[in-house]
């Protein structure tokens, strides 16, 4: 059914909720702004950071664009590490491999910081294209990473491309480009912040994932 299957990272194959929200409250500090609850800044999981600071807090362009940098000062540092994968995730891969599938990485995150979180991890080797954001800002709407995975992957039949994700911006950037979106609940959005956006299908489990995956 799909021949390229494009992932978004955090809340898809990663658990990044302990290094991006002590990032966020260590931005916030700097910024003189007071979050001890760390759970409180889990919507940061997933949206690009300068429209999230911008959105939560009312910041403008500079006030977001300094928030994002400091957030940057500890993530690049420690951050990016503080993240953990998935249960069943290598396996996916490498049965989507096995099936002739073409990969992709399709994420918000800094390009760089997604490398180094797949090499982390060790499942870099399983990824054909990897398209992240840039750390000027101009790269990072998710209909942007998208449309760049699938011009990078070289799809010509959109039909036959999907995106996996777990928040509303996932399947609103795959329909920006005209492909599907399959949501998946164990990430940060849930079932019904993603049926409402309009996924095409909603999963629980790694394994009922890859079984729409490799439907024929």
């Amino acid at each position: 059914m799909f021949s390229y299957v494009l992932f978004d990272l955090d809340g898809t194959l990663t658990d990044p909720r302990e290094g991006i929200t002590k990032s966020v409250q260590y931005a916030l500090h700097k910024m003189s702004i007071d979050e001890p609850d760390i759970t409180a800044l889990e919507h940061f999981i997933g949206p690009p950071l300068r429209e999230e600071f911008a959105r939560s807090y009312g910041m403008d362009e500079s006030a977001a664009e300094l928030a994002t940098a400091y957030y940057r000062e500890r993530f690049s540092v420690s951050g990016w590490q503080e993240n953990m994968l998935f249960d069943g995730v290598p396996a996916l891969l490498s049965k989507l491999k096995e099936n002739g599938k073409r990969l992709a990485i399709a994420s918000s995150k800094p390009t760089v910081f997604i490398e180094k979180i797949l090499h982390l991890f060790e499942i870099d080797v399983y990824f054909d294209v990897v398209s992240g954001a840039t750390l000027d800002g101009t790269i990072g709407k998710k209909a942007q990473v998208v449309q760049n995975a699938l011009e990078q992957l070289g799809v010509t039949d959109l039909s036959s491309a999907v995106l996996v994700g777990d928040r509303f911006h996932d399947v609103e950037g795959a329909a920006q480009n005209g492909i599907s979106c399959i949501g998946v609940t164990f990430g940060f959005g849930g079932r019904e912040e993603l049926e409402q956006a309009g996924a095409a299908r909603v999963v629980d489990t790694m394994s009922e994932l890859q079984e729409v995956l490799l439907e024929k």
